[in-house]
């Protein structure tokens, strides 16, 4: 069932609040502990939350656009009275005092608070196999990492443990557990939607964003959580326009050869049946080059190294939990000396000048390639999901990324939806667009959902 025609259904009686509540508690406590989605349920009052639901509608007054939806949240996003971890020993014991502005407004639509997710600790990762409270599993391929950081969200979407679920995305984070996990998952334009209540981990980088298991499931989302919030000046005036309509007919659809070159040849192989299908349809296919795909992954670590340990310092075991590099894991850790080292007087115009000034050049190469079509398609990582355990080089690790970070570099909106996949493990068809134009990768995505 579409996530828009549940809500419908709540709304006109087929299907109470509190019957689609009931559900997924039961999948969770069927399933979490051997996938370790959820690190926290609080079901008695998501319980309390679908009555009064319930009882609005019974009464005939009006409900929300999420009115009954059961959604997760990433444990780095404030909500009020929840354990707001970040999967971190350091915040082990760090209650929310207080909603995000994307879980105000969830609440105000209706929506359900069911439990806070699994995550890399501190978003630092790509497997979500950095956090404290242990690894994820991935429900669509097990024994295999969920992908990160938003691993617990995309898991638990793909697990049936809840409608929706949000992450966050700093180089792909939303992303890439979404193509490792079969579901779908979507980066805004940045400024598009609040950070305020967002634990930073870079924050010219980072936003927030929806999971879903459909394409309503994102729309309704975004529709939510998007827009001008004057508590975070980096937003924008106005909300993306999701409304859209695009048919694949005509639609020029951008594939950048270095983007194929650097994915595994199995994915590629699934990606390219997804645009042959997309030909078919009567998309119009235009190959495009991008010679800067090697400088990327250095950048957008270099930046993202920076703000990281900027944003960490206020976890000096005073205000908040423990002192961050006495109890932290050693990724994180990792990007703290990094940080503190390039940061430095005599060494931030080497490293953290230049990474600002190649990121402008990235900007520009993609928004003018952007300017040519309407939508950059390709693979949304370059490499299958290794197994739980396994160990790699922190190269190695990275390399995940190298087809998500583009987008958060350039501030545009990017999205990832099921291809297919290889050996029974799913593969992310990955869409970007000019910033603003996330509308226009939603229709994408309904168009491409229906091949």
């Amino acid at each position: 069932m579409e996530t828009v025609d549940k809500v419908d259904m709540i709304k006109n009686h087929g299907l109470t609040a509190s019957e689609n509540l009931e559900k997924f508690l039961k999948r969770i406590e069927a399933k979490n502990d051997d996938i370790n989605a959820f690190l926290e349920v609080r079901g008695e009052e998501a319980i309390k939350r679908a009555e009064e639901i319930d009882a609005r509608i019974a009464s005939g007054k009006e409900t929300g656009k999420l009115a009954g939806l059961v959604i997760g949240v990433k444990s780095n996003i404030n909500v009020e009275d929840f354990n707001v971890s970040a999967a971190s020993k350091t915040l082990e014991n760090y209650t929310g005092s207080y909603d995000a502005t994307v879980i105000r407004r969830i609440k105000e639509e209706d929506g359900i608070i069911i439990g806070m997710t699994n995550m890399d600790e501190f978003a630092a990762g790509s497997s979500t196999e950095t956090s404290f409270f242990g690894p994820t599993d991935n429900p669509a391929a097990p024994g295999r990492i969920p992908g990160g950081s938003s691993g617990g969200s995309a898991a638990a979407v793909a697990a049936g443990m809840c409608d929706l679920a949000l992450g966050s995305d700093t180089g792909g984070s939303i992303r890439n557990p979404a193509s490792h996990c079969g579901v779908m998952g979507f980066k805004p334009t940045y400024g598009a939607v609040s950070r305020q209540g967002l634990l930073d981990l870079a924050m010219s980088f980072d936003q927030i964003g929806p999971l879903a298991a459909d394409v309503s499931g994102i729309s309704l989302a975004l529709d939510v959580i998007s827009g001008y919030d004057p508590a975070d000046p980096t937003t924008l005036d106005s909300s993306p326009d999701l409304e859209v309509e695009r048919e694949l007919k005509g639609l020029r659809v951008g594939v950048v050869r270095e983007f194929l070159e650097v994915t595994d040849e199995a994915i590629d192989e699934v990606i390219q049946g997804k645009l042959g299908a997309m030909e078919d349809e009567g998309a119009e296919i235009v190959e495009l080059d991008f010679g800067y795909i090697d400088l990327c992954l250095p950048t957008y670590y270099l930046i993202n190294y920076v703000e990281f340990f900027s944003a960490t310092r206020k976890y000096d075991g005073r205000k908040y939990g423990h002192r961050i590099e006495d109890v932290c894991g050693s990724e994180v850790l990792r990007r703290i000396h990094m940080g503190s080292y390039i940061s430095q007087k005599e060494l931030s115009g080497k490293y953290y000048k230049r990474a600002l000034q190649a990121r402008s050049l990235i900007r520009r190469e993609i928004t003018g390639l952007l300017s040519h079509v309407d939508i950059i398609a390709g693979p949304t990582v370059p490499k299958l999901p290794h197994t739980l355990g396994e160990e790699l080089e922190p190269m190695e690790m990275y390399a995940y990324d190298v087809l998500t970070v583009i987008a958060n570099l350039a501030g545009i909106p990017a999205a990832s939806i099921p291809a297919g996949d290889v050996g029974g493990v799913p593969v992310g068809l990955q869409l970007q667009a000019k910033p603003g134009d996330d509308g226009m990768i939603v229709s994408a995505m309904r168009e491409i959902a229906s091949l």
